[in-house]
């Protein structure tokens, strides 16, 4: 089992920028670990991963060359830095854990709210 907690969602505007954390416990090793996130009235969206090792790195359309994933193993912790943030990327924020590269996302937080205001 792995628990998920995740922090440092709030209120931003438009232009500025907002670095979210996500602690790991219990059976952490070898995840790969990713951010997703659901707005009002939409579907989940996929945002970024990054592999146990950290060298591997992916990221979602949307977000690509605004967002940076990293880990910090020694800590269990995933970052997901958000800069040049819009009123679009306004959302809840989950992190989640695969145990098989990504296939199947098995472990979710339980989410931090994302405000960006125009």
């Amino acid at each position: 089992q792995v628990q998920l907690v995740e922090s440092g969602g709030g209120l931003v505007q438009a232009g500025g920028s907002l670095r979210l954390s996500c602690k790991a416990s219990g059976r952490t090793y070898s995840n790969t670990m990713g951010w997703f996130r659901q707005a009002p009235g939409k579907e989940r969206e996929f945002v970024a991963e990054i592999s146990g090792s950290g060298g591997y790195t992916a990221y979602g359309g949307s977000v690509k060359g605004r967002f940076t994933i990293s880990a910090d193993n020694a800590k269990n912790t995933v970052y997901l830095q958000m800069d040049n943030l819009k009123p679009e990327d306004t959302a809840v924020y989950y992190c989640a854990a695969s145990p098989n590269f990504g296939r199947d996302w098995d472990y979710w937080g339980q989410g931090t709210q994302v405000t960006v205001s125009s």
